[in-house]
């Protein structure tokens, strides 16, 4: 008789899908009836499964997720940590401004790890997201140091890591779960760029209340795709202007080059980072370019 359990995907590969139990791993297709409804099962959807005894089984329902991402396809995450340096790759600031609006906007918790720190330790990054209220972290996963209050900050989460190639996500991975050794790719010197070593999205079981998932593609994420981000909203998902907002001379400012905005204000006095705003500008002006502002 085939037992119900209630699991997480971990990995999904050529139609097989890796299930998290209390009585170990699954492997699982997924049933007929999901395909006919359009329902895709994603790594970290929380599903309920049929098991057989030799520890393979099929989906059978997906359960409602609190949130899911298109591109890179995973579901169901509390946290995305972006992990970033300024030794060579240097991380540009509109890289990690584009992820965490996106983030915010799905009500994802955002955390900063500027890694390298034997390097570089990355004190303009860190004063730049220090003032914003996001969560900063310096490491140096090479030489194991600084992980200890990052590791803390994981508990009790599912957790996206992202970053452009060569910053070290998986050499942190390996440093944060010794138990796990991922390939890490050299830079190389010409482009200043790392190879990619990521190829899907999976989830490592750090403990019964940490997992981390390495996650490729958030760098191509296309604010304008899907996501519900306007020209209306976008300032929501900065909170560093939250405080000036309702100093501004009119309601609902677009603080773009408003005569008598406060945030404006705030930028030129140094009370608001100047890069966060110029990406502020040039996400707003991305989606001004869209077909529903252009009709």
């Amino acid at each position: 008789m085939n037992e119900i359990k209630t699991g997480r995907i971990l990995k999904g590969i050529g139609g097989f899908y890796y299930v998290d139990t209390d009585i170990g791993i699954v492997t699982c297709r997924a049933r007929g009836k999901l395909r006919k409804l359009g329902e895709t099962p994603y790594v970290g959807d929380s599903v309920n499964i049929s098991v057989h005894n030799d520890m393979t089984g099929y989906i059978l329902e997906i359960n409602e997720r609190k949130n899911v991402m298109i591109r890179p396809p995973i579901a169901n995450i509390d946290m995305i940590a972006i992990i970033v340096s300024k030794a060579p790759p240097c991380t540009d600031t509109y890289f990690i401004d584009r992820i965490a609006a996106m983030a915010t906007k799905k009500g994802i918790e955002v955390c900063i790890v500027i890694n390298k720190c034997d390097e570089d330790i990355g004190q303009e990054l860190f004063d730049i997201y220090n003032s914003t209220g996001i969560s900063v972290f310096r490491v140096s996963a090479k030489n194991k140091e600084g992980l200890d209050e990052f590791k803390a900050h994981l508990a009790g989460k599912l957790t996206a890591l992202t970053g452009n190639s060569g910053v070290g996500k998986s050499t942190l991975i390996n440093a944060v779960l010794p138990s796990v050794t991922l390939q890490t790719g050299e830079i190389n010197e010409k482009i200043g760029r790392g190879r990619h070593t990521t190829r899907q999205v999976e989830i490592l079981k750090a403990s019964e209340d940490m997992w981390i998932a390495d996650t490729p593609g958030f760098s191509a994420f296309d604010i304008t795709a899907k996501e519900e981000i306007t020209k209306e909203n976008l300032k929501t998902l900065f909170p560093d202007f939250f405080e000036f907002e309702n100093d501004c001379q009119y309601i609902g400012c677009s603080h773009i080059n408003t005569s008598g905005c406060a945030v404006i204000d705030a930028v030129n006095r140094g009370d608001i980072r100047a890069s966060r705003y110029e990406s502020y500008k040039k996400m707003f002006s991305e989606i001004e370019e869209t077909p529903k502002y252009k009709r």
